[in-house]
């Protein structure tokens, strides 16, 4: 099932997320549905990763899926983060592109750091701690904001995220127009 992607100005992308109890998890289908229906909805909107609280979700869930990501270029990388956690940010910093489903034709360069180590258990409930580098390092760090309750924008100065609410008000007023 294609989700509906909560677009900025929702609180909810603003909440600290929740951990997932594995209790629960196991017990409840609807988290492995939700799952399916993130890369559905992914896959739909062509986007290469998606949280938890874009979908209106207030818990420490996010996927990625990209061929940028896979060791052969050619086959999609594709990895689900569960309760997961940033144990070390370091490396250089560097500028690159990026965009938000949540913001929906804005696309704005962003400085972050290029290596993660991240901790996480994965939808089969494994315990996993990977060091992450490049694109791949950086669109984790942009989901797993995401659960931490920032967003891109908050790299921003306040000049760019005034240019921004424009693009975003002309945006809106475009979509209302059209209903």
């Amino acid at each position: 099932m294609i989700l509906p992607i909560i677009l900025y100005g929702n609180p909810i992308l603003r909440k600290k997320c929740i951990d997932i109890d594995m209790n629960i998890y196991y017990q409840d289908s609807r988290i492995n549905q939700l799952i399916k229906d993130m890369f559905e909805t992914l896959h739909k909107v062509k986007g290469i990763g998606l949280a938890a609280p874009q979908i209106g979700k207030n818990i420490r869930l996010f996927i990625v899926k990209t061929p940028y990501l896979s060791k052969n270029g050619k086959n999609n990388y594709q990895e689900v983060f569960i309760n997961a956690r940033i144990l070390k940010i370091y490396g250089e910093e560097y500028e690159f592109n990026e965009g938000c489903l949540s913001f929906p034709g804005i696309m704005e360069y962003v400085k972050r750091k290029s290596h993660i180590l991240i901790e996480y258990y994965d939808n089969n409930w494994n315990k996993k701690k990977k060091t992450l580098k490049g694109i791949c390092s950086r669109v984790i760090q942009h989901e797993y904001d995401h659960i931490e309750g920032k967003l891109f924008i908050d790299y921003f100065s306040s000049m760019k995220k005034k240019l921004i609410k424009k693009k975003l008000i002309i945006f809106f007023e475009k979509k209302n127009s059209l209903l």
